[in-house]
C-alpha cells in the first residue's frame, strides 16, 4: 500500500465541533447549492504545505490545491508572516486612499508579463475580473459581440456565466447577450485529432463564427490556454496564433484566462499564453495569484485601461492592503523558490508515470497537460464512452488511500491533479503509487 513520505508538522489537535455538528449546520443554515466531494465528506481543519489533515488528524497528500488556488503551498510560513503583519497595523482601506502593498504588488505582477502589459486592475474573484475583462474590452473597442469557446469555464457570477459553456454551470435566466461560442478544439474528441495541422483547422471556426454570427466586429476572443474546468483540454500548436489573428482582424483585442494555467504551473513558462507563443492583449489571473485568498486580477494595456476613466468603475475590496499583502508575499515565494522550475521538473515525472499507467489501463483514453496541471480521460471503450462511474470510483478511493485530487469534464470522466506546486519528488511517488493502486482495484 502506498505510504504517505514523511512530514514533520504535527497538527495541533481539534477541539472544534464534530463533523456530524457541521453537517447539521450547513443542512440548516447554509444554501442547498452547496456541493462537497466525496460519499463520506471530509473535514479538513490544518494544512501545512502540501499536506491537509482532518479533524482526527489524518494527514493528505492535496492533489488539487483547493481547485487550484494554492500554489506555494497550505500556511507557507513566509506568506502567513506577511499576512500577520499587515492584519496587525491595518485590515481595511480601498483605493480612494493610498496605500504602499497595491502599488508593490502591481509592480512586481507587471514584470512578470511581457511589455505593455503593465496596468492592473485588482479584484475579488475570477468570474469578477472576467466581468471586468469583457467590460473593458466593450469600452475601448465600442463593439460587442464576444466569442469564447465551448467547453470552457470562466465564473459564475451572471457575466461569467454567459462566458462559460457548459451546461452544467449554467441557468435558465438571461445570459451571455453578444456571446458566441466556437468550436472548442479538442484534439482527442474533436473532427482533426492531433493531426499537426489541427490547431490551425480548429481556428478556422473563430473566423468563421465572426463572419457569420456577429456583426463583423468583434470586442474580444476570451480563452484558457488549458481548459481546467473542462477537463485539462490544452490548445493545439498554432491554434491561438491564427485565432488571435482573426479577432485582431475583426477589432477585437485577446483575453487569456490564466486564473488556472498562471504563476508557473505548467512548467515551461510562467504563463499559459506563453507555451502558445502568442501575446494576448489583456490577461485575466485569480486562485494561485493569492495562495487561497480572494484576490484576483486583470492585466491590460495602460491604452485599454483607459477606457474605464469614461464612467467611474470602483472596487472596494480590490487593492485590500492584506489581500495584497498575501498576493505579493505569494509572488516573491514562487519566483524567489524557483516553483515554476519546480512544476517542470515534477511534471516531467509525473507525466511519465501517468504515461507507465495509461500503458498498463485501457481506460485511460488520453493524458494531457504541462507541469503540475494534468489530467487523465477515463473511457469505456474504444468509442470513448465516457466512464463517470469508474472516474468516480478512482477519485473515492483516492481520497481513501490519502490522496485528493479533483475531476471534472462536461461528462465527469477526467481526472483532475494539480497540486501545490511545492511538493516533492516522494509526494510524485506516492501520487503515482496511490492512482495505481485505485485504478487496480476499481479495474478488477
Amino acid at each position: 500500500m502506498a505510504k504517505l513520505p514523511n512530514c514533520a508538522y504535527a497538527p495541533p489537535a481539534y477541539d472544534g465541533p464534530s463533523k456530524g455538528e457541521v453537517i447539521k449546520l450547513r443542512s440548516e443554515f447554509l444554501t442547498p447549492a452547496l456541493v462537497t466531494y466525496y460519499r463520506d465528506p471530509i473535514m479538513l481543519v490544518d494544512g501545512h504545505m502540501q499536506y491537509l489533515f482532518d479533524e482526527t488528524g489524518k494527514r493528505y497528500l492535496d492533489g488539487f490545491a483547493g481547485i487550484v488556488s494554492v500554489s506555494a503551498g497550505h500556511c507557507h510560513p513566509r506568506i502567513m508572516q506577511a499576512v500577520n503583519t499587515q492584519n496587525s497595523r491595518l485590515q481595511h482601506t480601498t483605493t480612494i486612499y493610498l496605500h504602499p502593498n497595491i502599488a508593490k504588488f502591481a509592480e512586481k505582477l507587471a514584470r512578470t508579463l511581457p511589455e505593455g502589459l503593465d496596468c492592473v486592475y485588482f479584484t475579488n474573484s475570477g468570474s469578477e475580473a472576467n466581468d471586468l475583462a469583457i467590460l473593458m474590452a466593450r469600452a475601448y473597442t465600442k463593439n460587442f459581440d464576444v466569442i469564447a469557446l465551448r467547453n470552457g469555464y470562466h465564473g459564475g457570477s451572471q457575466g461569467a456565466m454567459g462566458l462559460t459553456a457548459h451546461s452544467s454551470w449554467k441557468y435558465a435566466v438571461p445570459h451571455g447577450f453578444g456571446v458566441h461560442h466556437t468550436v472548442v478544439p479538442d484534439r482527442y474528441r474533436g473532427h482533426f485529432g492531433y493531426d499537426s495541422g489541427s490547431g490551425k483547422a480548429y481556428a478556422k471556426d473563430v473566423q468563421d463564427v465572426i463572419q457569420r454570427g456577429s456583426s463583423g466586429s468583434i470586442a474580444a476572443f476570451i480563452a484558457e490556454p488549458i481548459q481546467g474546468v473542462g477537463g485539462v483540454i490544452e490548445m493545439p500548436p498554432n491554434y491561438l496564433q491564427n485565432a488571435y489573428e482573426y479577432v485582431r482582424d475583426a477589432g477585437g483585442i485577446c483575453i487569456s484566462d490564466e486564473v488556472q494555467t498562471g504563476f508557473g504551473r505548467t512548467g515551461e513558462h510562467f504563463w499559459g499564453f506563453e507555451n502558445n507563443n502568442v501575446v494576448p492583449d489583456m490577461v485575466v489571473m485569480a486562485k494561485g495569484i493569492g495562495n487561497g485568498c480572494p484576490l484576483a486580477a486583470v492585466v491590460t494595456t495602460k491604452e485599454i485601461a483607459q477606457s474605464m476613466t469614461e464612467a467611474i468603475h470602483f472596487n472596494t475590496f480590490g487593492g485590500n492592503p492584506v489581500s495584497c499583502a498575501q498576493g505579493l508575499a505569494t509572488l516573491e515565494v514562487i519566483l524567489e523558490d524557483d516553483l515554476q522550475g519546480n512544476a517542470k521538473r515534477l511534471g516531467e515525472q509525473l507525466f511519465a508515470g501517468f504515461a507507465d499507467l495509461q500503458n498498463k489501463y485501457a481506460c485511460i483514453g488520453d493524458v494531457r497537460g504541462k507541469g503540475l496541471m494534468g489530467g487523465l480521460e477515463l473511457v469505456e471503450d474504444e468509442d470513448k464512452t465516457p466512464a463517470t462511474q469508474l472516474t468516480a470510483d478512482i477519485f473515492e478511493t483516492c481520497k481513501d488511500l490519502g490522496l485528493l485530487i479533483g475531476k471534472g469534464g462536461y461528462y465527469g470522466n477526467v481526472l483532475r491533479i494539480k497540486p501545490p506546486m511545492c511538493l516533492t519528488k516522494e509526494d510524485i511517488v506516492f501520487m503515482l503509487e496511490v492512482l495505481d493502486e485505485a485504478f487496480a482495484k476499481e479495474t478488477a
